[in-house]
């Protein structure tokens, strides 16, 4: 015991006069005042696995990252269980996307130190650069199990759930980072997010607003905010927040489409024409959702013939939307008195979506009826 004790002593006294030697004094000057070159230079006079950490640490500052690794590969070398030159090179395999060498890396210092939640997380990421999603969310559920409020794992975790629609798992994540850390802007916009795919605007809506509080006024946030908005009948607020988002992108056709569509709300229809019409300008199509918009529009200023244009030129973008057809047949039979020009578009709604079920197929049968029937006797 005596002697393991002065063995300890010694190494400690020889680190320390290594650390005081003219040699580290002046490279180590030159690393804290970032003059890199001059300090690799200094180090280089020793061949300690200081001299050589230090060296990668200056390679790595300078951006010259394959010498950086060279000189951590050599301190590794010399002592296979130097946690921190393990550590440093880790991190620098996973930023060049040496994923292999870094997975053996990470899996070799967790062997050395499993309660290290870094060594867990690192490894997470290194499994999702290597499409090991499974894997991936283990680690990151192993770094939490070693520290609880581990940021960025619980942000993982929250972000993967909250992508996958599992609302109540990726909250269960996320709340516990923000009992910790209330106003993590990453992790308040999870929470908005989780609430947001869950149609639960409510909900969403303050966590938006927080975040715009926060200095989060990002276009991607003013927009679901604004949305939050329109979907809790706030529609002054909508319109006020769009208009911020065409502030920022007067490109947004999103921003458009559904300031047009608040307008349509409150019954102003020409202001509802206006940016629907211009989120069709702003955009590359495919527009059938746009041009159904303004189909809408037009019905409600009773204007058929109108409508029928714009359902026309939807279902040419959508053709795979029955429905779309089905209201061009509707309305080519409100604006058209000759039963002999309406017929043949049931009937080709009918071979082309009567396989579907529905109440438009049933009603589109029962007109096609009615319709034989009036050319029938139109003809005695």
């Amino acid at each position: 015991m005596i002697l393991r004790k002065l063995i300890l002593i010694g190494l400690l006294i020889a680190a320390k006069a290594e650390a005081q030697s003219p040699v580290f004094a002046v490279a180590d000057s030159l690393y804290a005042i970032g003059d890199y070159t001059k300090a690799i230079n200094a180090y280089a006079r020793s061949d300690s696995e200081r001299a050589h950490l230090q060296m990668a640490r200056s390679y790595t500052a300078l951006g010259r990252l394959d010498k950086a690794m060279k000189e951590y590969r050599y301190v590794l070398r010399t002592d296979s269980t130097a946690q921190i030159a393990g550590f440093e090179l880790g991190k620098l395999l996973l930023k060049t996307k040496a994923y292999d060498e870094g997975l053996q890396l990470f899996s070799k210092l967790i062997a050395i130190n499993a309660t290290n939640p870094e060594y867990h997380y690192y490894l997470a990421e290194t499994y999702a650069g290597l499409d090991q999603p499974a894997s991936s969310l283990n680690s990151y559920k192993r770094a939490i199990e070693n520290d609880s409020l581990h940021l960025r794992s619980l942000f993982q975790l929250g972000k993967y759930f909250v992508a996958k629609r599992e609302k109540e798992t990726a909250l269960s994540y996320i709340d516990q980072g923000l009992s910790v850390y209330p106003d993590d802007v990453s992790l308040i916009n999870l929470k908005a997010l989780a609430y947001f795919n869950n149609d639960e605007y409510p909900k969403a809506l303050p966590l938006f607003e927080r975040l715009v509080e926060l200095g989060e006024a990002k276009e991607y946030i003013l927009s679901k905010l604004a949305y939050c908005y329109f979907k809790n009948w706030e529609f002054q607020k909508a319109k006020s927040v769009y208009r911020q988002v065409l502030l920022l992108n007067d490109k947004n056709a999103d921003a458009y489409y559904n300031l047009g569509l608040v307008y349509l709300k409150e019954q102003q229809t020409d202001s509802a024409h206006i940016h629907i019409r211009r989120s069709i300008e702003v955009q590359t199509p495919v527009l059938a959702g746009e041009y159904e918009a303004l189909a809408r529009i037009e019905r409600v200023r009773d204007n058929p013939k109108k409508a029928l244009e714009y359902y026309q030129m939807a279902h040419k973008e959508a053709p795979e939307v029955s429905l779309l057809f089905y209201n061009v047949c509707t309305l080519s039979d409100q604006v058209d008195d000759d039963p002999k020009k309406v017929l043949p578009l049931y009937e080709e709604y009918l071979g082309r979506y009567g396989h579907e079920k529905g109440y438009a197929v049933q009603m589109a049968k029962k007109r096609i009826a009615q319709l034989r029937e009036e050319i029938h006797f139109s003809a005695d």
